[in-house]
């Protein structure tokens, strides 16, 4: 593990979940969640505990920014499932939660002692929101100590370890889903129906931007061996995710440029911005732009009979849509409160989620790609992604 990569980091940017998956891609439509092959007894048991007063109970693990704001707050509004346990490694923290969410201390883990966890049967699942590239280890330990898992966006820092991260799951008999919180969100949601089922026609041209200005307070995303990239896996991971839900398509190529770097010191390991391109079988093209300097927020599809967008596309709340045909008029929800009570319902009722390790595995395999082309200025081939998820499909 590298030096102090165990202190609490920062970590930032991250219609109902019943009916998200009818509009999962169709190259990931039969796709069973890691842990498809729990046995019935296991899951009947969980699902019969919890039919009662007991919700499932979840630990997360890394209490940064974004466990702080975000995923306690909503745990709070979840019908499924609690926050159970925390793991910190920081006393402080630990006593301040512990005080706040009124946490027993047998609950309360450090990165030492984690793998105790096992031994806790009020803990079902285990939240992974740490530094990206602390993602595989603490999925495979929590997969071995029997837990099902939650895992933050990007899945891990290469395809390598997302494929050891379903294997540990796979072994364990544990579901994994990743944190694509957007999928349970309703703009996004109907982006997908519009996209998909072609409201408007055939989509031609998606663009999709997700850029911030990145401060020094979370010195972990400028840390190769702890990020692994800059805005691509970040923030830009929204719009490789955006472009692919909205068409309803793999691309079978992309392209990539590097922005000019503009600050050396604080960009020495990874990029400071990056335009990438997906290009589509049916030959339309999705124009991408992430950033750690500027600031956009976009959406949006250009079809043969119309457009639809989102901006802001991807932000915690505050969403907003429109169509060449009017305002989309939608309400907006506690994402990640959707998000995690889907997962709960996937566990209770041993079905799939829509949003499984193969996803994540198959989104960094298109971010190596996407590197692969800015490095060296060609186009490059993306049909092995589609043949990774062929054999998931069939499996």
């Amino acid at each position: 593990m590298k030096k102090n990569a165990l202190y609490e980091l920062n970590r930032r940017d991250f219609i109902h979940y019943a009916g998200t998956s009818a509009l999962v891609l169709p190259a990931l439509s039969m796709l069973s969640a890691c842990g498809g092959t729990t046995t019935q007894s296991a899951e009947k048991t969980e699902a019969s505990d919890a039919s009662g007063e007991r919700k499932l109970g979840i630990a997360l693990v890394g209490l940064g920014k974004y466990s702080e704001g975000q995923l306690a707050p909503a745990l709070e509004e979840t019908k499924l499932c609690r926050l159970a346990g925390i793991v910190t490694g920081t006393p402080e923290k630990a006593e301040k939660w512990k005080k706040k969410y009124n946490i027993p201390e047998q609950n309360i883990y450090n990165y030492q002692t984690f793998d105790q966890i096992a031994d806790n049967p009020e803990i079902d699942i285990v939240y992974v929101v740490l530094p990206n590239g602390m993602h595989a280890e603490y999925t495979i330990r929590a997969a071995q100590a029997g837990k099902h898992i939650i895992c933050e966006k990007p899945m891990a820092i290469t395809s390598a370890d997302c494929q050891k991260m379903i294997d540990a799951c796979n072994k364990a008999g544990k579901k994994l889903s990743i944190g694509y919180r957007l999928h349970f969100e309703p703009h996004n949601l109907e982006m997908m129906r519009l996209g998909q089922q072609v409201e408007f026609g055939k989509v031609e041209k998606l663009i999709a931007q997700n850029g911030q200005k990145e401060g020094n307070d979370t010195p972990w995303r400028f840390d190769k061996e702890l990020s692994g990239g800059g805005p691509l896996p970040d923030v830009g991971i929204y719009c490789l995710q955006g472009a692919i839900y909205t068409k309803g398509q793999l691309p079978v190529s992309v392209t990539a440029q590097y922005h000019p770097i503009t600050d050396k010191e604080k960009f020495k390991e990874v990029e400071e911005g990056m335009d990438f391109q997906l290009q589509f079988e049916d030959g339309s093209v999705a124009d991408c732009k992430t950033s750690y300097t500027e600031k956009y927020n976009l959406l949006r599809a250009e079809a043969a009979n119309g457009w639809f967008e989102l901006q802001p596309a991807y932000q915690y709340g505050g969403l907003e849509g429109q169509t060449s045909r009017g305002e989309m008029n939608i309400e907006n929800v506690n994402q990640q409160a959707r998000q995690i009570d889907a997962f709960a319902d996937c566990i209770l009722n041993n079905k799939p989620t829509t949003v499984p390790g193969e996803m994540g595995l198959r989104d960094v395999q298109l971010i190596e790609a996407i590197y692969q082309a800015a490095d060296t200025g060609q186009k490059i081939s993306t049909t092995n992604v589609q043949k990774v998820l062929d054999h998931y499909s069939t499996a």
